[in-house]
């Protein structure tokens, strides 16, 4: 058994030898510490150790040779109080190279004293690396969670956000409280507090749109009519701008606000057989009736998409395919000019972006939902999900994470999370939500979040939070 030796280094008069059990650690430990608190050389070679917490300098210079032990995981603090260190060697050991190793790569990246090569015994893909040279750690060792922050006591249908003036509203439509509800993020008490309420019959869209900045909601009801609010800033609330023309809308399923060159627009796509979805236009004065889209088909859906600086709009119904519409620059109208084949029964169409390349979600409640690639004017297949019970599948996107929330009536939800390598969304974690109708970002005060509506529960609100794992 080799002797633990630690060396005093003012004189050969004054050299110090103390021997320790190979096996008493904290013995081994505890006079390393007291060495180099008194300047000694330190050397605790092949002494079983496994693990090294901290050591406590205090400004004084030391070497410190821990080489051919069963060192795993060193602590995060093990060399901090040694700030005038000289020399380490950690061959020999055992060190994983996983995420609690990423403060020892920074480490040697910074420190001026001479260590010796580090090598990594494990995990198997980085055996035999020098983690001296390593530049990064399994993607920086970041990972994410989705964690309850607050939940609103009113089932929903869908959820919009805006911005005004520096603050950040969410309008929740809400059916059975005969409401949109429009809250706000306090900045002081960090969560959304509600700023006002529009009422009204079967709410089920409430749509904001911010037009010469001037805000606007569109609601859209079941019963009444519908109608357009403006914010009226002396009275702080929203009052009734104008009654939507709505002699051909039957049954309102989604509002669609988009703006094509300097105009804005809206759609409303009707779910009944008897409607007709209509598209309207501002005027300056107002919305008005433009053009009648898809008539009869039962639309769910609106999508609209500027593709290669064209503009297209997508209507998913029950009753046919996906439907694809592109902005006719001469006639000021939308054409029909293709379909998305083999997707009956759509009840919720969704664009993203994932690195400058176009996908669709398509949600269907019965069979799988799907994930098409749209490239080159052909549309194809990239992944199928099962989602018996869903009506709505949301991407959306938090600090270049591509995740993907497809809802359910009858389990829980599931959250995806994109795989660059694969290609795919795999599953990334799963929340309780009754029928869940809708996935709406909000983002504020560097934090993001992801309020889910629910048609049978409270609306939900998760809070978008960054885990360290090297901590």
């Amino acid at each position: 058994m080799r002797r633990n030796e630690v060396t005093k280094h003012k004189g050969a008069s004054m050299n110090v030898h103390h021997t320790h059990s190979a096996h008493t650690l904290p013995h081994a430990r505890q006079a390393a510490t007291d060495a180099v608190a008194h300047r000694y050389t330190v050397s605790v070679g092949e002494s079983h150790i496994n693990v090294v917490l901290r050591w406590n300098a205090k400004d004084r210079r030391a070497r410190l040779f821990i080489e051919s032990n069963k060192i795993e995981t060193p602590s995060r603090y093990a060399f901090r109080g040694l700030r005038d260190l000289t020399h380490l060697d950690l061959r020999g050991n055992m060190l994983e190279c996983d995420c609690r190793a990423k403060w020892l790569m920074s480490w040697l990246k910074s420190t001026n004293a001479t260590v010796s090569d580090v090598l990594c015994a494990g995990p198997e893909d980085m055996k035999g690396k020098r983690l001296n040279d390593l530049a990064t750690l399994h993607n920086d060792c970041i990972s994410t969670d989705f964690v309850l922050h607050q939940s609103v006591a009113a089932e929903s249908l869908s959820v919009d956000t805006f911005s005004y003036k520096n603050d950040v509203y969410v309008a929740i439509a809400a059916p059975a409280a005969e409401s949109c509800l429009v809250m706000e993020w306090d900045h002081i008490e960090m969560n959304f507090r509600t700023y006002d309420n529009i009422t009204g019959q079967s709410i089920v869209g409430c749509k904001s749109v911010i037009i010469d900045n001037q805000v606007f909601v569109i609601v859209a009801q079941l019963f009444g009519g519908s109608h357009i609010y403006k914010f009226d800033e002396d009275q702080s609330k929203f009052t009734k701008f104008q009654d939507i023309e709505v002699t051909k809308i039957s049954k309102p399923n989604d509002i669609e606000a988009f703006q094509i060159g300097t105009e804005w627009f809206f759609v409303i796509a009707d779910s009944s057989k008897a409607g007709l979805s209509t598209l309207y236009k501002w005027n300056d004065k107002g919305f008005y009736s433009y053009q009648s889209l898809h008539e009869w088909f039962r639309d769910t859906d609106a999508e609209f998409i500027n593709l290669d600086g064209k503009a297209h709009l997508i209507l998913a119904s029950r009753s046919q395919v996906p439907v694809i519409y592109q902005w006719d620059k001469s006639s000021q109208k939308f054409v029909q000019n293709g379909e998305i084949p083999n997707m009956e029964d759509v009840v919720a169409v969704k664009a993203f972006y994932i690195k400058d390349e176009l996908y669709l979600a398509m949600t269907r409640y019965i069979g799988d939902s799907k994930v098409l690639k749209w490239t080159n004017k052909q549309i194809m297949e990239i992944q199928a999900l099962p989602s018996r019970g869903s009506m709505i599948m949301q991407p959306f996107t938090f600090k270049d994470r591509y995740y993907l929330a497809l809802g359910s009536d009858y389990t829980f939800s599931q959250m995806y999370l994109w795989d660059e390598e694969k290609n795919l969304f795999e599953k990334f974690k799963e929340a309780y939500i009754q029928a869940p109708r809708s996935f709406t970002v909000v983002s504020t005060d560097r934090r993001d979040f992801i309020f889910a509506s629910s048609f049978k529960g409270s609306t939900q609100i998760f809070e978008h939070i960054t885990i360290d794992l090297s901590l």
